[in-house]
């Protein structure tokens, strides 16, 4: 059995809503106290942890927005798998996390983010309006 294209734009919209609230949520307090966010990171010794962190929090916020409204959907995928990939190391070697309880949900986005990646933005997305998808 084959997706009709109907199926496609609805999992490539849901999935990129669903990934766009979560970052924001996760964004918001971190953008809302910057200068905490990179102190923490920073004081944790991961290598470059303050500009990572100015760097991550924007991306979650920001970049949450742009895919709630799929504006450059790929791209902000893109970044989000490489953040994913970034923050599962950085749980795992520097704050010695366990997989439950620690960086499955790091995983869990990533995954997620790749679906977006893979799908693009869909029919119901400002990328599709201005031609990008």
């Amino acid at each position: 059995m084959s997706l009709i294209p109907a199926q496609l734009d609805i999992a490539a919209t849901v999935a990129r809503v669903v990934l766009g609230l979560l970052f924001i949520v996760h964004g918001w307090p971190k953008v809302k106290d910057l200068k905490k966010t990179m102190k923490m990171i920073g004081s944790t010794g991961f290598p470059g942890g303050a500009a990572f962190a100015l760097a991550f929090s924007l991306l979650e916020f920001f970049g949450g927005i742009a895919l709630v409204i799929g504006f450059l959907t790929q791209v902000v995928a893109v970044l989000c798998v490489l953040e994913m990939i970034a923050t599962t190391i950085f749980a795992k070697r520097t704050m010695k996390k366990k997989f439950v309880g620690g960086y499955e949900l790091d995983i869990i986005y990533l995954v997620l983010a790749l679906l977006v990646l893979m799908l693009g933005a869909g029919a119901w997305s400002v990328d599709r309006l201005i031609g990008l998808a």
